[in-house]
């Protein structure tokens, strides 16, 4: 008995959906696309966090020495808070810091500048992380409403790889003449 050619076509396309021909190769490359999508994700994820963590411990390293230089004043009288008239940049990035003042705190500081790291308005030095970091430093003085004069110490800590871009650390302390003894 003969099938009406209707329905050898009907069973035929069926048998034709049914096989696999084809459709693997496609599907492997849809796969390799999905997958490649999400390793690339997945790498950019990972270079943000090595930035960042670099950037950070960058930043934990400057503040550790913006901390030091302080402390370096809080180990002077009150009249040796001062900072060698010969040792202040007169150029970029230490003149355009919002702490930068013509009138700071000057005068003959004890020995030599380079054996007084608290004379040196800037100097560059070599931090814990083997980078390198210029530490700038600046006095001046300031009268608070009703009070007496203070000396306002800021510490900027910069990274010698981009000068030109923000500070990592800011530090301010103020010292009044109760220190001086």
């Amino acid at each position: 008995m003969r099938q009406p050619a209707d329905t050898k076509g009907v069973k035929r396309l069926r048998a034709r959906l049914r096989r696999d021909d084809g459709f693997g190769l496609t599907e492997l490359v849809v796969a390799m696309a999905v997958l490649n999508i999400g390793l690339l994700a997945l790498l950019g994820a990972f270079i943000n966090g090595v930035t960042t963590t670099s950037h950070n411990g960058r930043v934990a390293t400057a503040s550790t020495l913006a901390d030091s230089q302080l402390e370096l004043y809080r180990a002077l009288t009150y009249s040796n808070i001062l900072l060698d008239a010969s040792t202040i940049p007169a150029t970029a990035p230490y003149t355009a810091d919002r702490a930068y003042s013509a009138s700071q705190v000057t005068g003959t500081c004890p020995g030599s500048v380079s054996t007084n790291p608290n004379c040196s308005a800037s100097r560059t030095i070599t931090g814990p992380d083997h980078g390198t970091y210029e530490i700038d430093t600046y006095i001046t003085t300031t009268a608070p409403t009703n009070g007496r004069t203070v000396k306002q110490i800021t510490v900027v800590v910069r990274d010698t790889r981009a000068l030109s871009g923000p500070a990592l650390v800011r530090r301010t302390s103020i010292f009044d003449a109760s220190t001086a003894t």
